[in-house]
């Protein structure tokens, strides 16, 4: 799925309560993490759930496993792979996120802490893109 798809699926969910059931759907698609991945190394700090993220370098992309314990923050893990996975580390530091959180309509319907895990996952993304691009 690209990010065009993503707008496009969000344009025609009429209501929230739809958009979040996508969002949840989104998580349910993501490849599943071994439970050995699930440690300090690959934790997401900033998120009142479990969260954990790890990069994987593919040349000429960065790749991503990600998990949580929670069924929206899962969700919103699939809304951030398919902004942000098999991308080349720049393309990943380039992409800017707030005009596409905004877009999707996510800043009035996310609570501020779930907002903050959002963008806590954000910069572990792109902290990996980061050190990838400086290797």
């Amino acid at each position: 799925m690209t990010l065009e798809d993503l707008k496009s699926d969000f344009a025609v969910l009429d209501d929230w309560q739809d958009r979040y059931r996508y969002v949840i759907d989104l998580g349910r698609e993501l490849p599943e993490m071994s439970d050995g991945d699930k440690n300090e190394n690959f934790r997401v700090v900033g998120c009142m759930s479990q969260v954990w993220l790890k990069p994987i370098q593919t040349h000429p992309t960065l790749k991503f496993l990600a998990d949580s314990d929670a069924h929206i923050v899962k969700g919103l893990i699939g809304i951030l792979m398919i902004i942000y996975n098999d991308k080349p580390p720049v393309e990943i530091v380039n992409t800017a996120i707030e005009p596409i959180f905004a877009e999707l309509g996510m800043e009035e319907h996310l609570s501020p802490n779930r907002r903050n895990g959002f963008f806590a996952m954000v910069e572990k993304i792109q902290s990996y893109a980061r050190a990838a691009v400086q290797s």
